[in-house]
């Protein structure tokens, strides 16, 4: 086995050069009390994630670990989508969706021994307009505060920041109307916003689609309607008791392919990360078992 760990020094409250130091150190403690031959590398601007484990997979090498949160996680997983290397999480993020659906260990240490003993498991793999996503996607109103929380200064972001910019932005926000196509249906709406799941929970808990399923072959488009903000913020309770679903103005569809358009451009975002097109017309569609992984477990 040969293992390689890409170290994000800048994920979480209290990134920079001393704490990726300290994260390399204890990566490299570990694979060598466990005799596994291995690589520490540390990224030094966006993208570079990608790159180093896009190297990890020409080398054939057998587990690759972002350390780090949704962004590390995301691109090192598209690096290693459709190949025969496994991920293995090692969270340090705001949100940590796809490590929290794992119930993958907040203690890197742990994280790293549970992910060196564990099998690998086949997750699905969602794609919007050519951009992977493991955990979630989403359209409208959650990719509107994913592009401004992160641009908001380094060392104020966390769950806290997260829902104020959402609670402000609530209130000024103006729904377009989408026009969603899936399996031959058409349907019409004024949302707030489109989320697209692979896993239950957009990150901390917030179950966006309670019923989804990381490897069951389907993705959960969720449509929020728009409503007036209170009725929203009081609705928002229950993404963190499961009960979404029963809240008024919500629709659920399980999908494998589908189609989104508007009349403006679309802005949103995969795995929390922003994206800007100036296309608007978005194209989904689902990745059966492409992608290998290690860690925590996928009985939710």
């Amino acid at each position: 086995m040969r293992v390689t760990v890409i170290i994000n020094p800048i994920s979480g409250r209290q990134g920079g050069a001393e704490t990726a130091r300290r994260r390399a150190i204890l990566a490299q403690q570990v694979l060598t009390s466990a005799g596994i031959t291995h690589e520490v590398r540390i990224t030094e601007y966006p993208g570079h994630a990608y790159l180093l484990a896009r190297e990890a997979v020409a080398r054939e090498d057998s587990l690759v670990f972002a350390w780090g949160g949704d962004g590390t996680m995301n691109e090192v997983g598209r690096a290693l989508a459709f190949s025969n290397t496994t991920l293995g999480l090692i969270p340090a993020g705001s949100g940590n969706g796809l490590a929290r659906e794992l119930h993958v260990s907040m203690e890197p240490e742990d994280a790293l021994t549970t992910a060196l003993r564990t099998p690998d498991r086949a997750i699905d793999v969602g794609e919007i307009n050519g951009h992977l996503f493991f955990n979630a996607a989403g359209v409208g109103f959650d990719a509107h505060v994913t592009w401004l929380f992160n641009t908001t200064p380094h060392g104020r972001r966390g769950m806290l920041s997260y829902v104020i910019i959402a609670a402000r932005e609530l209130f000024r926000y103006r729904a377009p109307e989408y026009t969603v196509t899936v399996g031959g249906e058409t349907i019409s709406s004024r949302a707030l916003l489109i989320a697209v799941t692979n896993s239950r929970q957009y990150g901390n808990g917030a179950l966006i689609a309670p019923n989804a399923r990381l490897d069951d072959g389907q993705l959960d488009m969720v449509v929020i309607q728009e409503r007036s903000p209170l009725a929203t913020l009081w609705a928002a309770r229950r993404l963190f008791n499961g009960t979404l679903a029963r809240a008024k103005g919500i629709t659920t569809k399980r999908v494998t392919q589908a189609t989104i358009r508007a009349h403006e451009p679309l802005r949103f975002h995969v795995d929390g990360e922003p994206v800007t097109e100036t296309s608007t017309t978005l194209s989904l569609c689902l990745h059966p078992g492409a992608l290998r992984i290690r860690g925590g477990n996928l009985g939710v």
